[in-house]
């Protein structure tokens, strides 16, 4: 079966005009992607950026464009994951003609550009952009900081920790958990989740450490490991990223730490090949997307497709392709690339099924994403498709479906 057949997108990309015709007037759909491509995030942010441009051809450009035969285009834009550079980036590409701004790597990033895009849009209504946030989840940019031109298609922290504690819970060896992150908004969500949730579901788990550390600085994890396997923890909860999460979780096993380290953003990018055996039945994370095992063919060919063109890059943010898959659709149903106001009320309440196995939801009341969350575990074993050539992949341990769908808000949102 066709992807394309499994959405229900081919018959819109059925053009009456040949492409070649098409193409000579039509605009193209452009994406501004303002993620870190220098600097410690560098490899996070150049590995995203090729998803991106992968998922717009094989869903759209190779298919004959959509609507006129538009191409989707995307580009990117170092923001040094500095949220400063991130308006600078925002403003070059606004005055470039982007309409569609995509990140994800860093919640104060992702709240700094919201706000911009927010005053931008009520302030200039000829040239509006919706924000396409990917990975950014502090739950605070679908509640109390939400805006109609922002939709998130990753799961939110609190959602995530919602899972994670599920699992934690059903482990009645674990008695003590350390809780360590990035000191920002994303970073101290994560905090104040997992304290709420274990109180919760388990009381008797004792907090034996919870703190944070300076984003993208740290160079030496030693001292926070000793500290860690020094409180006898036997589990560590991490929202650590990038970097961070590598030399986080490196420092734990060589000082001596065994036990399950639950993270966000632990596979991909080279940490998946420095963890190595190191990593094995220790690194779990809570994710969307199914890879290992791949839940149907098309998610096969996708992946082979996407390493014979990038072979030392992954598919380890499958909402990536959700993103595209999600938009294109949008935008043939609206029947406009530029009236982005049409393309989102397209993208509310919008339900998708995704090659990942799972049918997605964009959640109306307040743009959060609602599709299944999988916890899954580091391995070498049972492994059809490994991240950076190492022989070591992720694989579905456990499952919640839709999680988060009755999943209160705040969000109080002024619609155009």
């Amino acid at each position: 079966m066709s992807n394309f057949r499994r959405f229900g997108v081919r018959a819109a990309l059925a053009l009456s005009v040949s492409v070649g015709a098409a193409a000579a007037w039509a605009a193209d759909v452009k994406i501004a992607f303002i993620d870190p491509l220098s600097g410690p995030f560098a490899s996070t942010g150049s590995n995203g950026l090729n998803q991106y441009k992968f998922a717009a051809d094989w869903l759209v450009n190779d298919k004959g464009g959509i609507v006129d035969g538009s191409k989707i285009v995307v580009e990117g834009f170092d923001n040094k994951a500095s949220p400063q550079e991130s308006l600078i980036q925002l403003q070059v590409a606004i005055d470039q003609g982007y309409r569609f701004i995509a990140q994800g790597n860093g919640s104060s990033v992702a709240h700094a550009l919201t706000d911009a895009i927010d005053k931008h849009n009520r302030r200039n209504p000829d040239s509006r952009v919706l924000f396409l946030n990917y990975s950014a989840v502090d739950p605070a940019l679908t509640n109390e900081d939400c805006n109609f031109w922002h939709f998130r298609f990753d799961a939110n922290a609190d959602i995530k920790m919602d899972v994670l504690t599920d699992v934690i819970a059903q482990a009645d060896d674990l008695k003590k958990v350390y809780i360590i992150g990035q000191d920002y908004s994303f970073g101290k969500a994560v905090a104040a989740a997992a304290n709420k949730m274990l109180a919760e579901k388990r009381p008797d788990i004792e907090i034996v450490g919870d703190e944070l550390h300076p984003i993208g600085k740290v160079k030496d994890f030693t001292p926070y490991a000793r500290k860690i396997v020094a409180s006898e923890a036997d589990a560590v909860i991490t929202g650590n990223w990038g970097a961070d999460m590598l030399g986080l979780g490196k420092s734990l096993v060589a000082n001596g730490y065994s036990g399950p380290i639950y993270t966000y953003y632990a596979a991909g990018s080279g940490i998946t090949a420095a963890f190595g055996d190191s990593g094995k039945d220790v690194i779990r994370l809570v994710s969307e997307g199914q890879v290992n095992p791949p839940p149907n063919d098309d998610a096969s060919e996708y992946y082979n497709a996407f390493k014979a063109r990038y072979p030392d890059g992954n598919v380890d943010q499958t909402r990536i392709f959700n993103v595209i898959g999600m938009l294109s659709a949008a935008i043939e149903q609206a029947g406009t690339t530029d009236d982005v106001v049409a393309i989102a009320k397209a993208l509310e309440g919008m339900e998708y099924d995704s090659i990942w196995g799972s049918k997605l939801m964009m959640r109306p009341q307040d743009h959060q994403l609602i599709q299944d969350m999988h916890v899954q575990v580091h391995t070498n074993e049972g492994i059809d498709f490994d991240f950076d050539g190492s022989g070591f992949g992720t694989k579905v341990e456990s499952t919640v479906a839709m999680a988060g769908q009755d999943s209160a808000t705040t969000c109080e949102m002024k619609r155009p």
